[in-house]
């Protein structure tokens, strides 16, 4: 509710109002063209992996066989056993796939779809399926479930995971509830690690639906940029809990080496993925396993991947300190225009502006040469309830793109609070 400002006090903001436009109008006149608005490694980043395009020293596997022919749809044991390695997942229970753990998690979900899963029917089947969103979350997971046609259920996300007093209510009571996303590390966009305590009770929670699935997108796994934040292995925590076929682990090094040629995984219960078996070998013959050894090469070990990854923190840490610093210093002291995350990793600060005011400043934002993922986006449907979420990525830009463009987000969100502030006061 806004409430009523004195005339005296109004006209102060008109002041203020203009003052801060004739700033933007001069930032305007600059022509810029700043983007914020998805998490994209910079060139430097992308300079890290440079040598990988060096390799393959050599295209046989440690068996003999062929690299460069037909075979091996799981992904060749080399791959599989570094990426168990890191992950903590026994290679046989992951499955390599191509550049993207998206494609990986939107056929696994087109395949219970189609087919079920655990000789239950095919989703499609079913007269109605739900899916639980934690938000703010990640927008193009949002996009799988609706273009699969489930209806997605808001799930407030709490500093150590999901609302799971929510959850597990929601998951007994109702067996058209099919599944949850999680992004259990650094998530999109608010930098949450989910807690022991969270993992544990997503694995033994009682569910209505007895195919009911995490899909468990662990995308900023190894991306720490502040602290390294241990995680608890859901894989264990459903077997040991008697639910072994519960969750789809995802995982990829989009934003490790080369986000448009890396590699992705799913891993999951064995039972699982001889079922994604059968449905993939109908679907292809092997994912692309010169990319697989290349990898495996230039890495050696999960002890390189983490070696690799303290040079890309070495990278981003300047430009979340940037962001960090800028928010601090023009709202530090005031939580009414603006609070934020305090991310220990990941590729986001997640910013929640005055109530009513998110798409607006992200308008003002655009005009002025600033680009920004959609207000609204990380929410279901597009529809932040209060209007105020933004999502900021800093990784692509260099710091002095970032500087300017956080200069004019900061005023875009006064300019918004202002204008709010005046259209709804009464005439005087």
């Amino acid at each position: 509710m806004i409430q009523s400002v004195t005339a005296t006090a109004a006209d102060q903001l008109r002041r203020q109002q203009k003052t801060l436009l004739q700033e933007y109008e001069a930032w305007k006149r600059r022509d810029l063209h700043l983007n914020m608005a998805r998490g994209k490694p910079s060139p430097v980043q992308l300079d890290l992996s440079m040598d990988l395009l060096k390799l393959p020293e050599d295209y046989h596997l440690e068996d003999g066989t062929d690299a460069r022919n037909y075979g091996v749809l799981e992904g060749i044991p080399e791959c599989r056993r570094l990426f168990g390695g890191l992950l903590h997942i026994p290679e046989d229970q992951i499955i390599i796939g191509g550049n993207s753990s998206l494609n990986m998690m939107f056929d696994v979900m087109a395949f219970l779809h189609l087919f079920g899963t655990g000789g239950q029917a095919p989703w499609s089947r079913e007269e109605r399926v739900r899916w639980l969103c934690p938000v703010p979350g990640y927008d193009r997971h949002f996009k799988i479930s609706k273009k699969l046609g489930m209806e997605m259920i808001q799930v407030p996300l709490l500093d150590d995971g999901p609302d799971m007093e929510m959850v597990t209510r929601l998951v007994k009571e109702d067996a058209s509830i099919k599944g949850i996303w999680c992004v259990p590390l650094h998530s999109n966009p608010q930098g949450v690690c989910y807690s022991e305590e969270t993992v544990q009770q997503l694995a033994a929670m009682e569910t209505a639906a007895p195919d009911f699935r995490i899909f468990w997108d662990n995308a900023y796994g190894v991306h720490h940029i502040y602290e390294d934040v241990p995680l608890a292995g859901i894989l264990e925590a459903c077997e040991k809990n008697e639910h072994p076929d519960r969750c789809y682990y995802f995982f990829s090094t989009s934003k490790i080496t080369f986000p448009g040629a890396g590699v992705s995984l799913v891993a999951a219960s064995p039972a699982s993925i001889r079922e994604l078996k059968k449905h993939m070998s109908a679907q292809t013959i092997s994912h692309d396993k010169l990319n697989q050894l290349r990898h495996v090469q230039f890495f050696r070990s999960p002890e390189g991947i983490r070696r690799h990854m303290e040079k890309m923190a070495e990278l981003l840490r300047p430009k979340f300190d940037l962001v960090l610093q800028k928010l601090e210093d023009a709202f530090g002291t005031s939580s009414l225009l603006a609070s934020w995350s305090h991310p220990k990793g990941g590729y986001f600060v997640s910013l929640d502006v005055f109530p009513g005011c998110a798409k607006r400043t992200v308008e003002l934002a655009r005009e002025a040469g600033v680009v920004l993922t959609e207000a609204g986006a990380t929410f279901p449907y597009g529809k932040d309830p209060a209007d105020r979420n933004i999502r900021i990525a800093p990784s692509y830009p260099d710091t002095e793109e970032l500087s300017m463009a956080m200069d004019i987000l900061i005023l875009c969100i006064k300019i918004a609070y202002t204008e709010c502030l005046l259209d709804n006061q009464p005439e005087i």
